[in-house]
């Protein structure tokens, strides 16, 4: 099972679990359908393509609502603590989600009490609260961006708003020094996928791999397009890819989208994630996907 959680910008949304479908508009989730804006609604449409043309089953999707209260994130918190277990998903992707650090910590216990460890994958303020409590090491993959890396690399930042060197003086340049960093502070998982202009493959702090193309600059104002590279990237793990590959295709698929939806800044997200078959069509065509995963309809 691929199961991602996050909190979508909803309050009277209540907490739900599922099997999750993009409809080309919306995320469909236990009947409901939800809009596919950014933020975790968008990974999830994004994991949904990928899982769909590689014959895998379909995402589950843990969300709840919640508005910066921290009441809708506290319950997802705590579902996950109780029920990670008995769920045994293969991979497990934490997203948008209060940053509470002590709970945070409960989850990876909880996760490591599973009958087999899930592939763990962090993203936006899930990744700040396994950073800050010092789980960093106990991830397999963080994709921060290019300016949440100055965060990773300072051992004493709780959040990127107390990074003690200004968050956005990060730049392409500086991405190889601020890897090691992270690594060296115990602020990095064992690989990081950074999205940017250019995306880096990070692996136990040193650099193994870049994307740059196609170069879509539109893709940067575009709000959601790091989630949706975060989705590829589970979905591929789910069916057995390599975490480097995976990586790679993901920074590559995401930027064939944009080309394929003609991304302008005023292009929609669920416009970049409806073409994400093509951009995978793409891949295979050009034989640039290497390695082919187990026999992905075997997965649960």
């Amino acid at each position: 099972m691929l199961l991602v959680c996050g909190a979508i910008p909803d309050e009277d949304f209540p907490l739900t679990i599922g099997p999750a479908a993009f409809d080309g508009e919306s995320l469909l989730l236990d009947g409901k359908a939800l809009s596919c804006t950014q933020g975790t609604a968008a990974l999830v449409g994004a994991a949904c393509k990928v899982t769909a043309y590689l014959g895998a089953a379909a995402p589950r999707a843990l969300l709840v609502g919640d508005r910066g209260t921290g009441k809708g994130s506290r319950s997802l918190y705590e579902y996950l603590i109780r029920n990670l277990p008995s769920i045994s998903p293969r991979v497990l992707v934490l997203h948008y989600m209060l940053p509470v650090m002590g709970l945070m910590k409960r989850v990876v216990e909880s996760s490591e009490r599973c009958p087999r460890k899930p592939v763990l994958i962090a993203d936006a303020a899930a990744m700040y609260a396994a950073k800050a409590a010092g789980l960093a090491l106990r991830f397999d993959i963080f994709t921060p961006d290019h300016s949440e890396m100055a965060f990773l690399a300072d051992p004493e930042a709780s959040h990127p708003a107390y990074v003690s060197r200004h968050l956005f003086e990060s730049n392409g340049a500086m991405i190889p020094k601020l890897a090691l960093a992270a690594h060296r502070h115990g602020g990095a998982a064992k690989m990081l996928l950074v999205k940017g202009a250019t995306d880096y493959i990070v692996e136990d702090g040193r650099v193994v791999g870049s994307v740059s193309a196609p170069e879509i600059p539109a893709l940067e104002a575009i709000g959601g397009t790091g989630d949706t590279v975060t989705g590829i990237l589970g979905a591929f793990i789910y069916a057995g890819y390599e975490f480097r590959e995976a990586a790679n295709l993901a920074a590559r698929i995401n930027r064939l989208s944009g080309l394929h939806a003609a991304a302008t800044p005023f292009t929609k997200i669920r416009q970049i994630i409806a073409a994400i078959p093509a951009a995978l069509e793409d891949c295979f065509r050009s034989n640039f996907i290497t390695q082919q995963g187990p026999d992905v309809g075997d997965l649960s």
